[in-house]
């Protein structure tokens, strides 16, 4: 059992229910007012640097090192330092980006969707979400500039005329991918800087020296709590919000479309869009859960994220596995309706040729292990939630390299068949992407705010301005 699965009573928030008072699940526990919320998320910000997290940074800096050599030695040599033959042209480095692309999903959701559905509980998670979406799109736009081998040329992915006087080719989905995720980064990076100024406004007016003063200032806008900036604020994350809900679909719709606009078997299928944005938001939810369920206990912040939030999300976990899992299947069952030798044999060959322990890998991830969460006691278990949403992002990675290798390395021709195995270049940067991510995460958690504090106030029974009248009243005689 988990160490907050049982939350004293004396702890329960009251809720208020008709003409009395009822004990529901607590978007904040402990009784915490205002003032406190405040100093638990801003002491983090204003502390002197713990060790640990010194620690945890030079790690992390460590596999970003690693990218940077890996990526030079890419640029020195060549991608035949890769592990890509003849018929597989696509290896790690797409993998990779169609990768970090879907842990990128998460954030985007739980701050627009959510929001847009008025779920209150997303209020102590989004902020860290958030986050992690543009760094994990930042990971993920390295990969396409280092895949297309004469990186000095990379600029004609962008739709501007080059030395050559014509225009990148708009019907290929590789340039759809440049357009669709510099939108979505563009977006969820404004999306997350206008839900911090409140909270960059509140660290402004806690700071004790001029420098940070000035900065937090400059960065906070003038924002005084005013009633018309309140106003323009829900004006402009309302507009957000309703701006970044279609990009939560389209994006990954938009990736999948690099494999199912084409002829191979195996990627020309109809139901990749909505499979891999499931696949997305599924991989994107368990990277939350992995970040938030160390990061609330090293912060201390298990009042405000608490174990009825990290359930929540392993709810989603759940149902987006259990989707997941369906459109496997329905790939199978499609591939032996069609009648097509190939698109059969494609099917069949991933499930028992020379990459079944990949493609089995990828199904007891994502499919198998999920289900364990329909155990209530599972669900909210830390160590158990902890560990298994590192299994599902292996599996997603799984799923990812099953879909680009397997597809090609046995295509029409059995005299073209081969066998791709990465290279130890490969494998490195990999390592160095995640280097890449924790580097940036870590540089947020220390000076920036991982919860929002405005946010999670407006939940709270404070902010209902007859809250302190009902507390006092006396109870009705019946």
């Amino acid at each position: 059992m988990s160490e907050e699965s049982n939350i004293a009573s004396d702890q329960i928030l009251p809720g208020h229910s008709g003409d009395g008072f009822v004990d529901e699940p607590p978007l904040v526990a402990g009784n915490l007012s205002f003032h406190d919320v405040t100093e638990m998320v801003s002491l983090h910000t204003e502390k002197k640097t713990p060790t640990a997290w010194l620690g945890a940074f030079a790690l992390a800096n460590v596999g970003l090192l690693l990218l940077g050599v890996m990526v030079a030695y890419l640029f020195w040599n060549g991608t035949g330092v890769w592990g890509l033959n003849n018929p597989v042209g696509w290896g790690y480095a797409i993998v990779n980006f169609v990768f970090w692309v879907g842990i990128g999903h998460a954030g985007t959701l739980i701050s627009a969707i959510l929001y847009l559905f008025r779920q209150q509980w997303r209020t102590a998670i989004n902020r860290s979400a958030e986050a992690m979406t543009i760094f994990a799109v930042i990971c993920a736009l390295l990969f396409p500039g280092i895949h297309v081998g004469r990186v000095w040329v990379a600029y004609w992915m962008l739709p501007i005329p080059n030395q050559m006087e014509m225009w990148p080719q708009f019907k290929s989905p590789l340039l759809w991918d440049v357009f669709a995720v510099s939108v979505y980064f563009t977006v969820s990076l404004i999306f997350w800087y206008v839900g911090l100024v409140p909270d960059l406004a509140t660290l402004r007016d806690r700071a004790k020296s001029g420098i940070r003063r000035r900065i937090l200032g400059f960065l906070s806008m003038g924002w005084s709590g005013a009633n018309r900036h309140w106003r323009n604020y829900e004006k402009a994350y309302l507009l957000l919000a309703a701006l970044a809900t279609p990009l939560v679909l389209s994006v990954h719709s938009v990736v999948s479309f690099d494999f199912a606009v084409s002829v191979i078997p195996g990627w020309h299928t109809t139901i990749f869009p909505p499979y891999f944005v499931a696949g997305a938001i599924f991989s994107g939810f368990a990277m939350v859960v992995t970040l938030l369920v160390v990061a609330r206990k090293v912060y201390s912040l298990q009042n405000i994220i608490t174990i009825n939030h990290l359930e929540k999300m392993n709810i989603i976990i759940l149902l987006t596995g259990t989707m997941v899992g369906f459109a496997y299947i329905t790939e199978f069952f499609i591939a032996w309706y069609s009648g097509v030798e190939y698109e059969q044999y494609a099917f069949l060959n991933r499930a028992t040729g020379p990459y079944a322990w990949a493609y089995w890998t990828m199904m007891t991830c994502n499919l198998v292990f999920p289900q364990f969460f329909w155990n209530k006691k599972l669900r909210r278990n830390i160590p158990f939630m902890f560990g298994l949403s590192i299994i599902v992002n292996i599996g997603m990675w799984f799923e990812r390299f099953v879909i680009t290798v397997t597809s090609l390395h046995r295509d029409y021709l059995p005299s073209s068949w081969d066998y791709y195995t990465p290279t130890w270049v490969d494998v490195l940067t990999l390592v160095g992407s995640f280097g890449l991510f924790f580097t940036l995460f870590l540089l947020f958690l220390r000076f920036a705010p991982m919860v929002a504090m405005a946010e999670v106030k407006l939940v709270m029974p404070e902010s209902d301005p007859h809250y302190y009248d009902r507390a006092h009243a006396e109870p009705k005689s019946h």
